[in-house]
């Protein structure tokens, strides 16, 4: 299974381990308009972009044609019980406001699908809606989903060959405490409707990447979503601490493997570290953007020694307020940026300003 990752994305590792908490808090940290937001050299931090009033929580966040779209939950609940909405906000490469729009319920998922057409989840706890934004026009179109069988609602998206895939999060557990339902599902749309199929379930088999082992799975906060530069679909299980990476998914030969989140980073308490959102840089990655959801600012991470290196894995802390590149060999996460209140959303801007799908 340890085929999945690429171990020579790693090969800078030594220079990461410099990057200990006296750098981070040291000389040579740069901040952003928050002087508590520190990032460790040779990272650079600044804010791309602030919450439009009456927007609030930024959170998902994609491209498109050179722009970012970004969700904001505006403190709706959850479930959308309270029958409040999210707003969706297109910004330009420069941060400035283009357009925003207004969709039902408490948004946690954003992906562009095709041609410009944006997906936008709803409700992650539970009565999950989908609203479908075509870009081109400014229309939007509802689709609904059938009782969901995990019990909770939908997360995050990914678009793979063509097809969608989508986190299966706050999953009912059985009486031994186990997610025996499906974690991760193929969707379709039917008229006004999500079709759903499963491809993983919350208690697969995997393997342990760090040690080889296999074992099964029990994920019982199935999260946000990406892809690696192989193709493979990456997600998290955040409050297990635990990446799960899916090759070939869907397929005959379909496997999975297990990442557990081990850094050696803990917070008040001794809380140990969780993680959101992961993204692997592509090729030509200019910077990276973060959402920080109770700051409501938009960070830009810029790497002003060589660049970001193709492959190289960085995830958010939402627990510690933290920024860090990931070690896929062993799990664990050496802060690059520290000082937010509760990181989330991760996305790599190109220098060709391609979209995230592309």
């Amino acid at each position: 299974m340890d085929r999945i990752i690429n171990r020579n994305i790693n090969r800078n590792r030594g220079t990461a381990l410099l990057l200990s908490g006296v750098t981070l808090l040291g000389a040579l940290a740069t901040s952003a308009a928050d002087a508590q937001v520190v990032a460790a050299a040779p990272y650079r931090i600044s804010v791309f972009a602030t919450a439009p009033a009456p927007a609030s929580q930024p959170d998902s966040i994609v491209t498109w044609r050179g722009d970012v779209i970004v969700g904001f939950a505006n403190h709706v609940a959850k479930d959308g019980t309270d029958g409040k909405s999210s707003t969706i906000v297109e910004f330009s490469p420069s941060g400035h406001v283009k357009r925003t729009f207004s969709v039902p319920g408490h948004n946690d998922g954003l992906r562009v699908v095709g041609d410009g057409k944006l997906w936008a989840l709803q409700n992650e706890d539970a009565n999950p809606n989908l609203v479908v934004i075509d870009l081109e026009t400014g229309l939007q179109a509802g689709y609904q989903f059938a009782p969901t069988l995990h019990g909770g609602g939908y997360d995050d998206i990914v678009v793979r060959d063509g097809d969608v895939y989508l986190t299966a999060s706050n999953p009912n557990l059985n009486a031994l405490g186990i997610n025996v339902y499906p974690a991760l599902v193929r969707a379709r749309l039917w008229k006004n409707n999500v079709l759903l199929e499963p491809v993983l379930y919350g208690n697969a088999s995997a393997t342990d990447i760090a040690t080889g082992a296999t074992v099964s799975l029990n994920l019982t906060d199935p999260d946000s979503m990406t892809q690696d530069l192989k193709g493979n679909i990456v997600f998290v299980s955040q409050a297990d601490s635990e990446l799960v990476l899916v090759r070939h998914v869907g397929a005959a030969d379909q496997t999975v493997g297990r990442l557990a989140i081990t850094a050696p980073v803990t917070g008040p308490g001794g809380a140990t570290i969780t993680i959101d959102d992961t993204a692997f840089a592509p090729e030509a990655a200019a910077y990276l953007l973060v959402t920080d959801i109770g700051s409501g600012m938009i960070y830009r991470i810029d790497r002003t020694i060589l660049g970001f290196e193709p492959g190289q894995a960085y995830s958010a802390s939402d627990t510690l307020g933290l920024v860090g590149s990931l070690n896929l060999d062993n799990g664990d996460v050496t802060p690059i940026v520290t000082g937010l209140n509760s990181a989330r959303g991760l996305v790599f801007v190109t220098s060709g300003h391609r979209s995230d799908q592309e």
